[in-house]
């Protein structure tokens, strides 16, 4: 479904003008970006259009991606929005990275462009006030305060971070930090900028830290860290924890089989899916050949809300905007509405249901739950 770039026109401003109502759609489907991650979110989004056009369409009008792979950039983001605003998309969706986002939601803020953040967590996706971004997936700081009350619940009090640079591990060891220290936890830090994997085993048998948080990239340097600690038999009752979901997705378990397994993560489903849910998750699953992950749900969640507004409010991007407060729709994770939360400066889903799971060590490719929130 990837549309080929057309002329831009100022006839084409709000998609009005043509046989067919557009969606600029941003993921990542190369590296470095989390293709995984991008091959969900657009298989979901892919889905909903599927179903969206076997119903009719928009007013009879098809509705259409246009897909445009982000890598993880957001320089080749922001160009793309601007890109997409100009080939007269009614509005854009997608993106799992939250730096990527960020710069996405900014140029749509700009240019008068709605913008659904699909799966992108960082509490501030716009740096002010903004009408024309909205947000399906929670924001970092609820889901990563689940997490920091699963560790708590779990006994762990010292937590060791491996992070690198990055806006959103920064907000991610933030949040970690002030929620444990609330409880008389605390938080050390290893520079995956300065230590090589055998250097943080050494760090971590210092430390007496407990757990190990994966605030890093994937598959590097994630899975030689985890290769590294897992051989490490200093490291035996040390838990290795990943808020940001890198064990959701099938290579994990392909690149680290029974290592990569019992290590908790965050997704994005209730503990048992409804009628629809489990619909979709069936379809999802024979268009992947694998157990959709939660970041697929999202994907059609995103096309269940904009078909819903399109439908109700035309294809205007002024009246798209306008809409996000009355939006009320059945999602496959449940009622989906959007609000103003405080400290989050776009519409936001308050909230989609949090879980923390890990891949069954007996069984790598089952997935336990083991807390919600």
């Amino acid at each position: 479904m990837n549309t080929p770039p057309s002329p831009p026109g100022p006839e084409r401003t709000d998609g009005a003008s043509s046989p067919v109502v557009q969606i600029g759609v941003l993921v990542p489907l190369s590296r470095p970006g989390w293709v995984g991650a991008g091959r969900h979110l657009l298989a979901g989004l892919e889905l909903g259009v599927r179903e969206v056009n076997d119903e009719g369409g928009i007013a009879g009008r098809p509705l259409e991606l246009v897909v445009r792979d982000t890598a993880a950039d957001p320089r080749k983001a922001a160009a793309a929005v601007d890109e997409l605003a100009g080939l007269g998309v009614a509005a854009l969706a997608g993106e799992y990275h939250s730096v990527v986002a960020r710069a996405a939601a900014a140029r749509a803020d700009t240019l008068g462009l709605p913008y659904l953040c699909s799966s992108a967590v960082l509490d501030a996706l716009t740096e002010q006030p903004t009408e024309w971004v909205a947000r399906l997936c929670p924001a970092q700081s609820h889901g990563w305060r689940i997490y920091a009350d699963f560790l708590l619940g779990a006994g762990h009090r010292r937590i060791a971070v491996a992070t690198q640079p990055s806006v959103y591990w920064a907000s991610g060891v933030r949040v970690l930090r002030e929620h444990l220290a609330a409880q008389g936890g605390s938080v050390v830090e290893l520079d995956m900028g300065a230590l090589s994997p055998a250097a943080v085993c050494d760090e971590l048998a210092d430390s007496r830290a407990t757990a190990l948080l994966l605030l890093v990239g994937h598959p590097e340097p994630a899975v030689p860290i985890v290769e590294a600690v897992r051989g490490d038999q200093r490291l035996a009752e040390l838990l290795i924890g990943a808020p940001a979901g890198q064990p959701e997705f099938a290579e994990w378990a392909t690149l680290l089989g029974r290592d990569g397994a019992a290590i908790p993560f965050l997704r994005y489903l209730p503990e048992h899916l409804g009628p629809l849910g489990a619909r979709v998750g069936t379809a999802l699953r024979e268009q992947l050949a694998e157990e959709p992950s939660f970041v697929a749900f999202e994907g059609y969640d995103t096309i269940t809300v904009l078909a819903g507004v399109l439908r109700s409010h035309g294809t205007d991007r002024a009246r798209v905007a306008d809409a996000w407060p009355s939006v009320t729709v059945e999602g496959t994770r449940g009622k989906i509405r959007f609000s103003r939360v405080p400290g989050i400066d776009v519409w936001q889903w308050a909230w989609p249901p949090v879980q923390v799971v890990d891949r069954d060590p007996a069984e790598p490719d089952r997935l336990r739950v083991l807390h919600t929130g």
